[in-house]
């Protein structure tokens, strides 16, 4: 039996997160999110504030190894 997978956005495939995490609107919504259901609120403040340097670690750390791994 296959378990809930907490990579990516949402547990979405790899492929996916990547094409998400490309979009900034997208990216910047769903790393506000996923912060936030991570119990991150800092994270997610700072990904409002300084947005463009949340954007370029996310697409980094969704292709290296398909989680949001930093401040999340």
């Amino acid at each position: 039996m296959a378990s809930k997978s907490t990579k990516g956005y949402f547990g979405m495939g790899h492929l996916i997160s990547i094409i998400l995490a490309i979009i900034p609107i997208t990216s910047l919504i769903f790393g506000i999110v996923t912060r936030f259901t991570r119990g991150k609120w800092l994270g997610a403040i700072l990904n409002i504030i300084i947005f463009p340097l949340f954007w370029i670690v996310d697409i980094v750390t969704i292709i290296a190894g398909n989680k949001i791994s930093f401040l999340a």
